[in-house]
């Protein structure tokens, strides 16, 4: 059985400041678009790991609202949130991050509702941010033969981006979903920055983050294609989405240079 997740209380506060605090109050987070196929088994195992588990359904269809009713009827540490319409992925986590952050977690492990990510890994990101609470912890995903050779394609472009306009090699990759962030740093970028809704916010936090001193831990993790899964990224609106936030942080980049 499961440990008994500890309550949002437990917490002694979340330091906005930044100082270093090696007590975690940690919380898992899944934002969730139309996947109910399979986050019953996301879910199911990410039981053992005993940690509340915040899934933020970003306005899903009727068989997905279905099973995570069944989900959170069938394990009382999960914690259903419903927007109401399709915002996107990147509206789907700033709502997780601030729902966590009102329960007084101090760090978010995130990972996609489509089963690509290995939940046994959890307790690597846990490690991780034991070791450095205030780090961002960011999966440097493993891919095996299954994996689409565009998404690889993609991902070293974003990742030579990202390297250019952080002046860095620190972060391994920009773009996998699977990550833990300490939510003393994250909240008061929220309140600086008005970030894009969909796909671009992945890369883009990443970027500010880095940029606010943060220090980058990268966690080796397999993730896993499964033929004919269900993917919510559109190859041509999304890409061009993430293309303008490119623009929008050389802008920004060129106006820190010039400071």
């Amino acid at each position: 059985m499961p440990s008994t997740p500890r309550p949002a209380g437990a917490a002694r506060g979340i330091d906005v400041a930044g100082e270093s605090r090696r007590a975690l109050n940690p919380c898992l987070l899944i934002p969730i678009f139309n996947h109910g196929e399979t986050i019953g088994g996301v879910l199911e195992a990410l039981a053992p790991v005993g940690l509340p588990c915040l899934v933020i359904d970003d306005g899903s269809g009727e068989s997905t609202r279905d099973a995570l009713r069944r989900a959170a009827e069938r394990w009382p540490w999960v914690e259903l949130h419903r927007l109401p319409v399709n915002r996107g992925r990147g509206a789907a986590l700033r709502y997780g991050y601030r729902r966590a952050f009102e329960r007084a977690f101090s760090h978010v492990v995130q990972l996609d509702a489509d089963g690509q990510h290995d939940a046994a890994d959890v307790s690597r990101f846990l490690d991780a941010a034991r070791r450095k609470p205030e780090a961002l912890i960011l999966g440097r995903p493993i891919f095996g033969a299954d994996s689409p050779r565009a998404r690889r394609y993609g991902r070293r472009i974003s990742q030579a981006f990202v390297w250019a306009v952080t002046g860095s090699f620190a972060v391994e990759d920009p773009l996998c979903g699977f990550r833990c962030f300490p939510l003393g740093r994250v909240m008061p970028l929220l309140e600086r920055v008005t970030f894009g809704d969909r796909m671009e916010f992945d890369p883009e936090i990443v970027v500010r983050l880095a940029w606010d001193g943060g220090v980058v831990v990268n966690v080796p993790t397999r993730v896993r294609y499964f033929r004919g899964g269900l993917s919510n990224f559109r190859m041509i609106q999304d890409n061009a989405l993430i293309t303008r936030a490119y623009v929008r942080l050389v802008a920004a980049a060129a106006r820190r240079w010039i400071a």
